[in-house]
């Protein structure tokens, strides 16, 4: 079950600004009824660019519904030009956070404002976004540039890595396919080792992993040899006597090094 912020329930309890707006502005849609989530949204503006009144008509979960109900609210009163640089994340942060199967909500209310801004403005306000600017994580508005420094630049290699790096992927997760694709075109791919690199990547992995987790129960790990893919180690402290040594050995040492250094590693405990 998901658990939702005290804001959520109240703008789902009590929305505000539900309605339309007679000879509206601009008027956007998003959403469609046969995926169950549609979303209408009405803006009255000013001839200096002001939003004065902001309404929206919605069918669709609770989520949906606070979403369009806070989003009306942060936009009233404000200029255009500042309304259009709210994003999905800002609604969801409005409402004290969404669940991550919920972020999809905030996605359809940004989407209405960008189509009623859309009709407002014509094809003067919207040119065609570059290949590189479009957006592909919906959720925190990520665009497909800023995935691929994520990955080039900063050395992303994994989805999580994705997520910790600009969020991407970590809400709805319909855009995940998207991002694997560019993992899959753009992530360096691991050369092979030479045997000093090797050993120093084995080692590397012992004290930054592996030797933490150890040590939060008094044990530690050493370095003992390595004989091809055969990697021999000693364990110290309480995990020299400890009755689980093997099992921790192959359950976290060797998975530990056979992810992040090669997958055909074997673990060899010296007594």
């Amino acid at each position: 079950m998901w658990e939702y912020s005290d804001k959520v329930r109240e703008h789902y309890k009590n929305p505000k600004n539900v309605g339309f707006i007679e000879n509206a502005d601009a008027i956007g849609e998003a959403g469609a009824l046969a995926c169950g989530d549609k979303l209408k949204i009405y803006l009255k503006i000013n001839d200096k660019g002001i939003i004065e009144d902001a309404k929206f008509q919605t069918f669709g979960c609770g989520s949906a519904v606070a979403s369009s109900s806070i989003l009306t609210e942060m936009i009233i009163g404000k200029n255009i030009d500042e309304v259009r640089k709210i994003t999905n994340k800002d609604i969801a942060d409005a409402l004290d956070g969404l669940p991550p199967e919920k972020m999809h909500c905030s996605v359809m209310g940004h989407e209405a404002l960008e189509d009623a801004f859309k009709n407002y403005f014509g094809d003067e306000g919207n040119k065609t976004q570059s290949e590189d600017k479009k957006i592909i994580c919906n959720c925190f508005n990520v665009s497909k540039e800023d995935i691929i420094k994520a990955i080039v630049e900063k050395g992303a290699k994994t989805l999580d890595e994705i997520k910790e790096i600009n969020y991407a992927g970590g809400g709805c997760a319909r855009c995940v396919p998207n991002i694997k694709m560019l993992l899959d075109k753009y992530a360096k791919k691991d050369e092979k080792l030479n045997p000093v690199q090797f050993i120093l990547k084995i080692n590397k992995v012992l004290e930054t992993n592996v030797a933490g987790e150890l040590g939060k129960d008094s044990g530690g790990i050493e370095l003992v040899n390595v004989e091809g893919k055969d990697v021999y180690v000693k364990l110290t402290g309480t995990c020299s006597s400890c009755k689980n040594a093997t099992m921790t050995l192959k359950n976290f040492v060797e998975a530990q090094l056979r992810e992040h250094v090669d997958p055909e590693i074997n673990i060899i405990e010296v007594k």
